[in-house]
């Protein structure tokens, strides 16, 4: 049942919020923070494992993730479009929800439907703050936006400490059997099991060393941030 949440992370696939801001929505729930996700499609079209078998392993790292709840859309996987369509679908869901920040990917990507999902997501969190648009739920716009940045050859505007759950983070990600574990379809476009864990910290490690703690996930904003207080901003310069 969707339901009001803090943070709402939005992806064009399950398991891709666990790659990209998993450590952070368990960081967020563990100052208090309600987390939800949004998958835009069901993998009807992946490599491999079914959409049954994606659906049960999203449940379950979800659980691992502590998100207070996951819904999965029935955009076409693989054929992400920007259409008015579905954004109303995604409005619809954010007007339930309420999330006063929202995730989304980054909008150069290397798979057309997570680019498509960042334009996608920008446009349905602008059109469900439009009073005159109809949907079950009155108007609700994010106040934040942000762009979950880890595989993107980009500068991140900040990074989350995910010391603490990070071996949490991994386990979500393992949670989707169907596609992590060693098998002969796909072989070449998946990191093999045994050299998951090891690209996992590497990539957390090196963001992480970015922001002064051990393991980080990136994330940019478009906007400029205001600071009120210089002497407290964190991250030393030398």
């Amino acid at each position: 049942m969707i339901q009001p949440v803090d943070i709402l992370a939005i992806a064009a696939h399950r398991d891709d919020v666990e790659q990209t801001c998993g450590g952070t929505l368990l960081q967020s729930s563990a100052i208090g923070l309600r987390t939800a996700i949004l998958d835009l499609t069901q993998g009807e079209a992946g490599t491999r494992g079914t959409v049954e078998q994606r659906a049960a392993e999203a449940e379950e790292a979800a659980g691992i993730l502590r998100a207070s709840w996951r819904h999965a859309l029935d955009l076409p996987d693989g054929r992400l479009e920007n259409t008015w369509e579905n954004r109303l679908k995604i409005a619809a869901v954010l007007r339930q929800a309420q999330p006063r920040v929202v995730i989304l990917p980054y909008w150069q990507a290397r798979h057309p439907d997570h680019a498509i999902a960042a334009t996608l997501g920008y446009e349905a969190c602008f059109v469900a703050g439009l009073a005159k648009v109809q949907t079950d739920a009155p108007p609700h716009r994010p106040f934040k936006i942000l762009y979950a940045s880890l595989y993107a050859d980009v500068r991140p505007t900040f990074v989350v400490d995910i010391t603490a759950h990070v071996e949490q983070r991994f386990q979500s990600l393992m949670a989707y059997r169907s596609q992590y574990e060693n098998q002969p379809s796909g072989g070449k476009l998946f990191v093999p099991q045994e050299e998951i864990r090891e690209h996992a910290l590497a990539l957390a490690r090196f963001y992480g060393m970015l922001g002064g703690v051990r393991y980080a996930e990136p994330f940019v904003q478009k906007e400029i941030g205001l600071v009120e207080d210089l002497t407290i901003i964190p991250v030393q310069s030398i």
